[in-house]
């Protein structure tokens, strides 16, 4: 008898006929938590897209898209599923990125500058993994960022693992469009660099209780909405708190005793050392409490940033998902020399560069370890070009 096969018409298995050839059957999506969390995080457009499934067919249907899908169709095919070289050839090029950012239909979610120039966010953000993750190249903070030192046998293990990974129907994918996004996603799991969604939703867990007493504050009791205390990340393996961290922790210990802020936000993801298994803003909410008695609802973690600029811009996102009013300062707490940094020319001039926005704007100096700092709407926008920390 003839191997069973599914068919369209058949809910349950149907026997060939003897001059019947067998045809492949095609799985079934299914839903993957773990990359439909670092989806929507990493690319909130093109999770969209993917949902929307009458939006992504009506996009294929067009003729500039076909165009564009079948000329990266080919190179996929050049590759003769060769990992390394699928890597590199679902690279989106200039001109690709520019088309399907025009080409994008309505209806989708809006973002402050625009659906297009998301999306070029998005597909460069796809580079960037595929380049960093799958191909070597070195991220642009080599010492934190990365998969590391790898062999190359172990690297083309990622990739097979990524390409094999990519082309197994996943649940709101925009995979029938291009299977690129899910390679990416796939070779940041692998690599175990899902940083991004650590924590995740940060309204709940370590900050619950803070986000409910915000329910519940009157802001204007207050001069400031918070004290921002940026994050100074160890150096040595097994060190959860460096010294300069435990110096900031005083300092915000000290001001927070003023009264003069509604919360602590504690900033500082696994950053340093490399891989690190210890979350700054964790540890440095537990000593806190531990050790200058600080109540657990008046600190608010934000495990993510990598950066000063990051710390700036992730405690703003924070503030906006607790509803403080943005028109009212924080306070910003560390070292005379961070301080110096955040409020000069030179950090404006790396925000722009790095960011490409101001995350807020500096205020006066109440002291060469404080200065206030007015935090800005724009910093919620999304960037996965930094895939640990968009």
């Amino acid at each position: 008898m003839q191997a069973a096969v599914l068919t369209a018409a058949c809910a349950i298995p149907c026997v060939a006929a003897p001059s019947a050839v067998a045809q492949a059957v095609q799985p079934a999506p299914v839903a993957d938590a773990a990359l439909d969390a670092l989806s929507q995080r990493l690319f909130p457009l093109l999770t969209a897209l993917g949902r929307d499934q009458d939006g992504m067919t009506g996009l294929m249907h067009r003729s500039a898209v076909r165009d564009l899908m079948s000329a990266r169709s080919e190179r996929l095919t050049a590759c003769q599923q060769e990992p390394g070289c699928v890597a590199q050839a679902l690279i989106w090029q200039d001109p690709e990125i520019e088309a399907l950012a025009s080409a994008l239909p309505t209806g989708l979610p809006a973002f402050d500058d625009g659906i297009s120039a998301q999306a070029r966010r998005e597909l460069e953000g796809i580079n960037v993994i595929l380049r960093t993750y799958g191909l070597g190249q070195a991220p642009s903070y080599a010492a934190i960022d990365g998969a590391g030192t790898i062999s190359p046998t172990e690297r083309r293990t990622w990739l097979q693992a990524a390409a094999w990974m990519s082309q197994m129907p996943r649940l709101g994918s925009v995979q029938p469009l291009d299977m690129s996004q899910e390679f990416a996603l796939a070779l940041l799991d692998g690599s175990t660099r899902t940083d991004a969604v650590g924590f995740l939703p940060l309204n709940s867990g370590l900050n619950a209780a803070a986000f409910a007493r915000a329910r519940q504050t009157n802001w204007d009791d207050f001069r400031y909405s918070a004290l921002i205390v940026t994050g100074i990340g160890p150096e040595l393996d097994e060190m959860p708190l460096s010294p300069g961290g435990k110096y900031h922790l005083r300092l915000a210990a000290q001001q927070f005793a003023r009264g003069e802020a509604a919360f602590i936000i504690v900033s500082g993801g696994r950053a340093h050392p490399f891989a690190t298994p210890f979350a700054e803003a964790v540890e440095m909410r537990a000593a806190l409490i531990d050790r200058y008695g600080i109540p657990a609802d008046r600190i608010v973690i934000e495990p993510h940033a990598r950066h000063t600029t990051t710390n700036m811009r992730n405690a703003a996102r924070l503030l906006m998902a607790m509803e403080a009013p943005l028109t009212q300062n924080t306070l910003v707490v560390c070292n005379p020399v961070q301080s110096a940094n955040i409020g000069s020319h030179a950090f404006v001039a790396r925000n722009e560069r790095e960011l490409g926005y101001q995350p807020g704007s500096a205020g006066s100096r109440i002291s060469p370890t404080a200065l206030e700092w007015r935090p800005a709407a724009i910093s919620a926008r999304i960037d996965p070009r930094d895939p640990l920390d968009p």
